[in-house]
């Protein structure tokens, strides 16, 4: 795969330009197309007549490997600039992604117990559900969470409440 980028493609800012022509697309135009995958906008191409996502492509440009995983640092899944992509495990990437829409808390990793009427801290850890804590308001439930993101999760904590 590395020999095909290199011969069709070079790195420009984030992009793929062609650099030989191929279906329909002309030398000089940007590679691929974007498409909505699990929720979120990505860019992908067909390489050697298989579909790649294009963050894909251009880690391997520069690095001449795939790993199992690529973190988008910032979480804009459409900034493929390679110094916005980093290696991760599954649950580094999952640390780093946005707060889910359905999320009626505002803040990440916070949920309110009706039982109890508080506001719960939770976080997911290599595939295990952390309990934070219970607090009656959802901000302190929200320095839990964020105090635990960065605990486990170091550089690639993303918490959405800056408190």
């Amino acid at each position: 795969m590395l020999d095909y980028i290199k011969i069709n493609f070079v790195y420009d800012n984030g992009f793929l330009v062609r650099i030989k022509k191929s279906g329909g697309e002309k030398i000089g135009s940007i590679a691929g197309y974007n498409t909505l995958c699990n929720g979120k906008t990505y860019r992908k191409l067909s390489i050697d007549y298989k579909t790649t996502y294009v963050h894909h492509a251009i880690f391997i440009l520069h690095h001449g490997y795939l790993p199992k995983y690529i973190d988008h640092i910032d979480g804009n899944s459409l900034n493929n600039k390679i110094e916005n992509l980093r290696v991760a495990t599954q649950s580094q990437n999952l640390a780093n992604a946005k707060m889910q829409k359905r999320n009626t808390s505002g803040y990440k990793g916070v949920s309110f117990r009706k039982d109890s009427k508080k506001w719960r801290a939770t976080i997911g850890v290599n595939g295990k559900l952390i309990f934070l804590g219970d607090f009656f308001k959802k901000e302190d439930a929200a320095k839990a969470y964020e105090l635990g993101a960065i605990k486990n999760y170091f550089e690639f904590a993303r918490t959405d409440c800056n408190l």
